[in-house]
């Protein structure tokens, strides 16, 4: 048999990391206005004598920081999509990305609450009117940049992945279901890269609403220690943003099984004629809405593994699925088939 006779069974491994991500642009985007604003924020806050707006600016500053690493992230994983070191592809390069950022969230976090505390046991006079006007400005550039990167940290885009399954096993039962596992990744989950950018510029319109409020409450009410309050507010918040995304996306670096629903969806289409069992299954995540699944199953009457593939729920996101299938050990004879799509 000569290589290009396998033809049939066998596809690149890609999964449409290849596609330019909308998050990239709009990160970009926001990683030019918020280093415009950090400048100002950090400047004027400096001069004002205050925390929250000084706060305010070095998060800014280092949000810009992070949000680079997003950026950095979407550009590898689509440059290296097609480097066969990488099994399943780059997917895992999006949830790398959204784990350092979250990283980055938490030192981040940490850093406010140290100096809010070191403000709140050394109090500076503050120029109110200047510091209220220029924490208003950065409200409104972090409102815009939350509205850039999308609602939720979501990827609205509508790149269509037609992956599409070839039978890998050695018999002769050919697979024309070519539409089976076609993929439309409208992206509204599974973003860890772009969710991460999200809370980041979250976080700064967050900072930026306490540093309003606390200038405010100093200016009117004299309550100067509601700056340095506000800020410890501030991290905390912040802080259980990031321990929800390292969560999120260490749990998609270290292989914890899939989305139980599509684990129920899968073992429920295979035992639905009452004689296969699924044995093993092992489904997860390989990149933002795309899984990869291997499927044991055993039989009185077993059928070919194609069989079984076209009985997967479909536009599922199960770009890579490896089937194999054992005749009961109580039976005659065992065989055993194995497919790779």
């Amino acid at each position: 048999m000569h290589t290009n006779d396998l033809g049939p069974w066998t596809h690149d491994h890609s999964f449409g990391q290849k596609q330019k991500r909308a998050g990239e642009a709009r990160t970009l985007i926001v990683i030019a206005i918020t280093a415009v604003m950090m400048v100002v924020e950090i400047t004027t806050g400096i001069l004002f004598g205050s925390m929250a707006l000084l706060a305010d600016g070095l998060h800014m500053g280092s949000h810009a920081a992070a949000l680079t690493v997003t950026a950095f992230a979407y550009i590898y994983a689509r440059r290296h999509a097609d480097d066969p070191r990488y099994s399943f592809g780059t997917g895992k390069v999006n949830a790398l990305g959204g784990f350092a950022g979250a990283i980055l969230l938490a030192l981040f976090a940490l850093m406010m609450a140290w100096e809010s505390i070191d403000r709140l046991l050394n109090p500076t006079a503050i120029l109110y009117n200047e510091a209220i006007a220029v924490a208003v400005l950065g409200l409104v550039v972090n409102g815009l940049c939350v509205w850039i990167l999308g609602e939720h940290g979501h990827d609205h885009s509508h790149g269509h992945d037609h992956s599409h399954g070839h039978d890998h096993h050695h018999h002769s039962h050919s697979s024309d279901d070519h539409s089976h596992h076609e993929h439309h990744d409208h992206g509204h989950k599974h973003d860890h890269n772009l969710k991460s950018a999200y809370l980041h510029v979250m976080a700064d319109a967050l900072t930026s609403v306490l540093a309003i409020v606390a200038l405010l409450a100093a200016k009117w009410f004299g309550f100067t220690w509601m700056d340095p309050i506000m800020g410890i507010v501030g991290a905390l918040l912040v802080a259980w943003w990031s321990v929800g995304l390292i969560r999120a996306t260490s749990s998609v670096l270290l292989d914890c099984q899939g989305d139980e629903t599509l684990r129920n969806k899968v073992q429920s289409s295979i035992e639905e004629d009452g004689d296969s069992k699924v044995a093993d299954l092992h489904l997860w995540v390989i990149g933002p809405n795309r899984y990869a699944l291997v499927l044991s199953v055993v039989a009185h009457d077993p059928l070919p593994p194609q069989a079984y593939k076209e009985r997967l729920p479909q536009n599922s996101g199960l770009v890579h699925i490896s089937i194999e299938v054992h005749r009961c050990m109580g039976d005659s004879r065992q065989q055993l088939y194995e497919t790779m799509i």
